[in-house]
């Protein structure tokens, strides 16, 4: 998961539409998760992150805090720092207080307000450093800008969860190939561990969770002109143990046929809407994974406990 922000929408869009029927007529329906994070799915995400079950934000703040001094002196002075998926700026705020006399911050994502938004927080928190926000596609190679050396990829939250090992590593690849030779990558990646953990992080007792899944069809009813009743689907956390991910849900808890930009969309009962994965990722596994795509493991962080790890990767 990943917090974003966007503009409000307030009319029919075509490209959600267009998404939303792609995924809701294969054999199996599915929807992407960036849908997940419009204005009302990004507050929720962020009340997620607060939660006592959701351990992600909190240990991977913990573990940036502690190796902090360790990034300072394995990266050096006047570094520029590219953020993979910006959102809230917290953990680039924290990165950047950790480096010696940042020299320039680059936030990246495909939503326009998240960018902003980071790129203003950023500003007004380090006016010594150059702020060049970027909309675009993350997942594509990217045109930066011309950065002083050295530079550091940054993709915080485990965000890399949420792509198979297929997209991951044409990620990893992308992104190599945009940082260039000499540049380094810090990444969140989540740790396999007992369901009795993972399950309530992503279906907690308040029901958060359930409200953020939920949340993307009142997107669709509103950006593509859909009738979807929330009452009649129920959110689900799975986790997968074949594919070591946990994996959202959004089923119809009817027989029921839905409207989705004038066509009908037939529902069976107990049949689900896939909306997110999750992949929970061994350090040995991500490492191989770095080392397909010419990335070469330099050091790995974990927490006590074994929630959650950082990687850092040299070009």
């Amino acid at each position: 998961m990943r917090a974003v922000a966007t503009a409000k929408a307030s009319a029919f869009d075509p490209l959600v539409a267009e998404t939303a029927l792609r995924g809701l007529a294969a054999p199996r329906k599915t929807l992407p998760p960036h849908l997940l994070y419009d204005p009302e799915g990004c507050r929720l995400f962020e009340a997620i992150t607060t939660l006592p079950e959701y351990y992600v934000t909190r240990t991977e703040l913990a573990l940036l805090r502690q190796v902090g001094p360790e990034l300072r002196a394995r990266i050096g002075r006047g570094a520029s720092v590219v953020e993979y998926g910006a959102g809230s700026a917290t953990k680039a705020a924290l990165l950047l207080s950790a480096l010696e006399a940042p020299a320039a911050y680059v936030p990246l994502d495909i939503a326009e307000g998240a960018v902003k938004a980071s790129a203003r927080e950023i500003r007004a928190r380090f006016p010594a450093v150059a702020v060049h926000p970027q909309v675009c596609d993350f997942n594509r190679r990217i045109a930066l800008p011309p950065l002083p050396a050295p530079l550091l990829g940054f993709f915080p939250g485990s965000t890399i969860g949420n792509l198979d090992t297929e997209a991951a590593l044409a990620f990893l690849g992308a992104v190599r190939a945009s940082l260039g030779q000499g540049a380094r990558f810090l990444v969140g990646v989540d740790l396999p561990k007992s369901p009795a953990v993972l399950i309530p992080a992503y279906d907690d007792a308040a029901g958060v969770t359930a409200a953020f899944n939920l949340n993307l069809l009142h997107r669709l009813n509103r950006e593509a002109a859909a009738d979807f009743d929330l009452a009649r689907f129920s959110h689900q956390a799975v986790w997968n143990v074949a594919e070591s991910r946990i994996e959202m849900h959004l089923r119809s808890d009817t027989a029921q046929s839905v409207s989705v930009a004038g066509e009908t969309i037939h529902f069976s009962a107990g049949e689900s809407i896939h909306t997110e994965n999750s992949y929970k990722r061994a350090p040995e596994a991500f490492q191989a994974m770095a080392r397909e795509t010419g990335w070469r493991p330099e050091a790995v962080w974990q927490d006590p406990q074994g929630l959650f790890s950082l990687h850092l990767l040299a070009a």
